[in-house]
């Protein structure tokens, strides 16, 4: 991953025709195309959708009981979609499925084994799939433990979900994108070209 920067990204359209590409001999990820282009095929909303397969995401996702709210962090995502794992996603078909799980949802995590974002903006997406990730990664270190987990009453679960959605405060990754956009260009700014 430290060698993706902004020219070696391949743009298509929801069809799947390449638009442009970089002059390198690759094409595009069938799987990353079903699933992206299913989800901004059925959101006008999804203006980036942020798919990652990292070690809390995947085994929070082979866990029955899925993401829990212990923290506030995880009670973000107290209305999570979970789509069955089919394979590989390179069947179109499977593009329908998909949607219909996710349902009116603005984030979700797709289970078994990978995670999915999205968000009206690059930021948006970018701060819900890293506080996504962090989310998992905080349940399973509790849960490592052995003991209890502590839950939050209904109550204090719902209205916490509800203060984190981004239309009741600022809009996520507004403060926080900048800052690391800066980050990067201080450790190295290649990232750019």
């Amino acid at each position: 991953m430290s060698e993706v920067t902004a020219s070696s990204l391949i743009e298509i359209d929801l069809g799947g025709n390449i638009v442009w590409k970089p002059d390198f001999d690759y094409g595009i990820n069938p799987a990353g195309f079903v699933i992206h282009a299913a989800i901004h095929r059925a959101r006008e909303d999804a203006y980036c959708v942020v798919n990652t397969h990292t070690q809390a995401g995947m085994a929070v996702s082979e866990l029955g009981c899925g993401l829990l709210p212990p923290t506030r962090i995880a009670m973000r995502f107290a209305r999570v979609a979970y789509h069955d794992y089919e394979g590989v996603a390179v069947n179109l078909d499977e593009q329908e499925r998909l949607v219909r799980d996710l349902g009116g949802l603005r984030s979700h995590d797709l289970s078994q084994p990978r995670t999915a974002c999205r968000g009206v903006s690059i930021p948006e997406a970018f701060d819900t799939i890293r506080r996504a990730e962090l989310a998992c990664a905080t349940q399973l270190r509790a849960m490592a433990a052995g003991a209890e987990l502590i839950m939050p009453s209904p109550d204090v679960q719902q209205g916490t979900a509800r203060l984190y959605q981004p239309d009741v405060r600022r809009p996520y990754g507004l403060l926080e994108w900048p800052a690391l956009l800066r980050k990067l260009d201080r450790l190295d700014p290649s990232f750019r070209h």
